[in-house]
């Protein structure tokens, strides 16, 4: 297969949160939108800030976490609940090493 067939704009895609800490406190599943790819600038800034500047690192991450229409959720004026963040962030996490 050529690389080239691989090559794709990016597209908006479902994250369900279903575990079940998730569902007891919930009742059920949450589910955020993200790009099914990232330009490289993303992967170059994640890669270079690393735990050196955790405020720079967050700003990149909160880009990454969207409604279904490709609006960031989390704001200056909102945040998502602290352990329902972290949950989030080690998802997309997981989905930017696939």
């Amino acid at each position: 297969m050529k690389l080239s067939q691989l090559a794709a704009k990016p597209q908006l895609i479902k994250v369900i949160l279903d575990d079940e800490s998730v569902i007891t406190e919930f009742g059920e599943p949450l589910e955020f939108h993200t790009w099914d790819r990232q330009p490289v600038e993303v992967f170059m800034k994640l890669a270079t800030i690393g735990q050196s500047d955790p405020q720079a690192m967050f700003e990149i991450i909160r880009t990454l976490i969207l409604d279904e229409e490709g609006k960031e959720i989390i704001t200056k004026e909102v945040m998502l609940p602290s352990h329902i963040l972290l949950k989030v962030v080690a998802r997309v996490v997981d989905l930017l090493g696939k």
